[in-house]
């Protein structure tokens, strides 16, 4: 099942020209502009320097910026990165539903506090 789902989200994001990585980047950084490059890693559960290899293909591509502050990259979209940010991002969240809209509410609201538990869990 897990597959499946990676398949289909994996195959939407190509519409939009993303990896999954890459959506998950851009979803993280439109809600958090301003994020550290350590905090983005952290968040995403992968090493500093598999996102830094992500961020310099979305640099090059001109979603996103780093702005040194000290020794901490803060990270921001550029207005290209916006765009696709706002289309992506609900585009992604209708996949999602459509998805889910196999189960009942009620059994969606209960495998959301199942995730969260087990994601606690795995902390």
């Amino acid at each position: 099942m897990g597959s499946k789902v990676e398949r289909a989200l994996d195959e939407h994001m190509r519409l939009f020209g993303l990896s999954n990585a890459q959506f998950d980047v851009l979803a993280h950084v439109g809600t958090a502009e301003g994020i550290t490059q350590r905090e983005l890693a952290d968040s995403l559960l992968v090493t500093k320097g598999n996102v830094a290899q992500l961020l310099d293909r979305m640099e090059a591509r001109g979603l996103l910026l780093r702005r040194r502050e000290g020794r901490t990259n803060r990270l921001f979209l550029t207005d290209e990165g916006r765009r696709l940010f706002a289309e992506a991002v609900p585009a992604h969240e209708a996949l999602v539903d459509e998805r889910l809209s196999a189960l009942s509410r009620k059994e969606q609201r209960r495998l959301h506090e199942l995730l969260r538990k087990l994601d606690r869990a795995l902390d």
